[in-house]
Parts: structure tokens; C-alpha cells; sequence
């Protein structure tokens, strides 16, 4: 596919066909996705791979401590509650994703049981749980990095036909993430990518989110 396509037709994946996916694909995903830029060239990011019976204990450690009602441990700052616009496109991609998958409001198991996919990775093949080094922890230049190559990967995996989500629910269970993944001390949990092939019968997958304007979100200066 050529760039505009690549851009333009991805979308979030959250249903996944059970077919596994090559290491080597995977490999070849990475490279590409590692030329993203980054500060000054520093490369903070990791990346923990993970398939089979070790995301299979991470999916099952994840859903027995939420559903027990242990405190979220993501180990990157999450801010504050969304407010105004933010919280708008919040709640109208969610609006989006119930829709198709004709969730009802008042629905609350199957309300619950969509939020509990993304505890367990929804349910796709492969989890690459992004890192980075601990000794660059509190720069900003260091989450931005991150962000740039997390975009190059989904959009890497896009191009040879695979899907991905960025999501956070996989990682707020920390604990269970480093010791199934083996994540090395000297890392920060960043945010984990769910990946494998889509399954296009999955009525959320042709959700497509909404964007605004280039005319609402830039301000140009000194043009014509």
C-alpha cells in the first residue's frame, strides 16, 4: 500500500482472528516502526512481544484483579478525567464502537464484558507491550518518542495486513505484565499494542473515529 493508504484506511482492530502471526512479519513490523524520529536520536523504546501461554496468564491476571476490584498499577501517569471537547470525542467513539456492536446503555454485562477485552488484549494472537528506559524517566521528550514509534508500528502493521489497537487497559495491571512478559527492571511500562489479523465479521472493526478539521486544529501564520 502506498502512504495515503496506509493512513487513511487504518483503523483501531478490536476483534482478531486466532491465526497466529510469523515472528519474522513481526520483525520486519519493528524495523520499519523504529524509524520513527526520537529526541536527539535517544531510541528510549522496547519492545516485549508476547503470544501463546504467556499472554494467555497476562489476559487471565488481568481480568481476575480487575474483576476483584484491585487498584489499576499502570506505571505511566494517566492526568486527569477528560473535560469539555476531549470528553466529547471520548464518550462519541464510545457511542460508535456500543453502536455497532448493538450495546445497549443499560446493559451493564455486556457493557462490562467490552471493557474486560481490553484487559485481555481483545482477544488478538500477539501483545507488544512498549517500554522504555528507566534512566530517561520524567522527560518529556521520552513518552513523545514513544508515541512516534507506537504510531510507525500500527501503521507498519497496517501496511502488510495486519491490525492493531494502542490501549492502555492491558497494562494497568502491572505487576501481572512484568512478571508474565519478564520485563526487566530498568524499563517503565509505556503502553501495550494489541495485534494480529483481522477479523472483518467483528461489527466493531468497520468503526471508523471521527477526526476534526486541518481548519479546527491548525493555525497558520505568515501564508498568503
Amino acid at each position: 500500500m502506498d502512504f495515503d493508504s496506509v493512513v487513511m484506511g487504518r483503523r483501531s482492530i478490536r476483534g482478531y482472528k486466532p491465526d497466529p502471526v510469523p515472528q519474522k512479519l513481526i520483525e520486519e513490523i519493528l524495523q520499519l516502526a523504529m524509524r520513527a524520529p526520537s529526541s536527539m536520536n535517544t531510541q528510549p523504546w522496547n519492545f516485549y512481544v508476547i503470544t501463546g501461554e504467556p499472554l494467555d496468564r497476562i489476559r487471565k491476571g488481568n481480568t481476575e484483579r480487575t474483576l476483584a476490584g484491585v487498584p489499576q498499577s499502570r506505571e505511566f501517569r494517566t492526568g486527569n478525567a477528560f473535560d469539555g471537547v476531549h470528553r466529547e470525542r471520548q464518550v462519541g467513539v464510545a457511542k460508535q464502537l456500543f453502536g455497532a456492536m448493538g450495546i445497549a446503555r443499560d446493559d451493564a454485562e455486556k457493557r462490562q464484558d467490552w471493557v474486560l477485552r481490553g484487559f485481555r488484549q481483545f482477544d488478538a494472537p500477539v501483545c507488544v507491550i512498549i517500554t522504555y528506559d528507566r534512566v530517561v524517566d520524567g522527560s518529556d521528550d521520552t513518552p513523545f518518542d514513544c508515541g512516534a514509534v507506537a504510531t510507525a508500528l500500527v501503521n507498519a502493521a497496517w501496511s502488510r495486513g495486519l491490525g492493531a489497537v494502542i490501549n492502555s487497559q492491558g497494562i494497568m495491571q502491572s505487576p501481572v505484565v512484568r512478571e508474565h512478559a519478564g520485563i526487566a527492571d530498568d524499563q517503565v511500562i509505556m503502553k501495550s499494542i494489541a495485534l494480529g489479523w483481522p477479523d472483518e465479521s467483528f461489527p466493531a472493526n468497520a468503526v471508523v473515529s471521527e477526526r476534526k478539521s486541518v481548519a479546527e486544529a491548525a493555525t497558520f501564520v505568515g501564508f498568503d
